[in-house]
């Protein structure tokens, strides 16, 4: 009887999520049907590795006032929606979900929980935080490394993208302002370069800066990560990172 009072009422959820990070969450823990709305940025696969996934519920530009016809019982942002999201929620008798931008492993965790949770259903976030705890129980060794994303931009040590990099074996070197430059790389390159490809068919600045002639001529070992994960460093850097360890043997 318990069981059966527990499909039905997972049975009712309609998730939808106003965020590219909270859609993360949804898509890889709600069952199919159950999310009825995720942000357009989700269904953009330049944006997300999830956007297969993402194409499959209607679009939203991260306000409630975009979902209402979809009927949710749920509503996840990261970050709030709005100064009218909360009388509109009291008003349509939403439950809504306002998780932290994640700042530790703990911290991803705990919103894989939350969310598993408000499905109905706590043990769908076991699987990933299972990975993830096997991931921090087996460090590697630690190769000096440099974070290469647009424009220069890397990750500060002691950030949330760097302690993802750590779980692969690669510690972020400080650098002035978070941003490689070509004199940093050419005076001391990294044991490892850690290329985002992210938007790499883009053109721009930013993108040319990743192609210098200079680049090619440094000796570092060169690893290529999937930078659309790097950009709210939730549970899909996960598969990510487990990507990256097998790389780096």
């Amino acid at each position: 009887m318990a069981a059966f009072a527990s499909l039905l009422a997972a049975s009712t959820v309609r998730l939808a999520s106003l965020n590219l990070c909270s859609d993360e969450y949804a898509l890889l823990l709600a069952h199919p049907g159950e999310v009825v709305s995720v942000s357009r940025l989700s269904q953009d696969p330049a944006e997300s590795a999830l956007a297969p996934l993402a194409r499959r519920a209607a679009a939203n530009r991260g306000r409630l006032e975009d979902i209402v016809a979809t009927r949710p019982t749920i509503v996840l942002t990261m970050g709030g929606g709005g100064r009218s999201s909360a009388a509109i929620a009291r008003a349509l008798g939403l439950t809504v979900i306002d998780l932290p931008q994640p700042a530790t492993m703990a911290d991803v965790a705990a919103n894989l929980i939350r969310v598993a949770s408000a499905l109905g259903d706590r043990s769908r976030a076991a699987p990933w935080i299972a990975r993830l705890a096997i991931l921090q129980a087996r460090l590697p060794v630690q190769r000096d490394a440099i974070y290469l994303g647009h424009g220069g931009l890397s990750q500060s040590p002691g950030s949330l993208g760097s302690t993802w990099m750590g779980l692969a074996g690669l510690r972020q070197r400080s650098l002035p302002a978070g941003r490689a430059t070509l004199e940093t790389l050419a005076t001391r390159a990294p044991q490892v370069l850690l290329l985002s490809n992210y938007r790499s068919g883009q053109v721009s600045s930013g993108q040319r800066w990743l192609h210098h002639p200079l680049l090619a001529q440094l000796k570092s070992r060169r690893l290529v990560t999937d930078g659309r994960a790097w950009t709210c460093g939730g549970p899909l850097m996960i598969p990510e990172i487990e990507r990256l360890r097998r790389l780096a043997r």
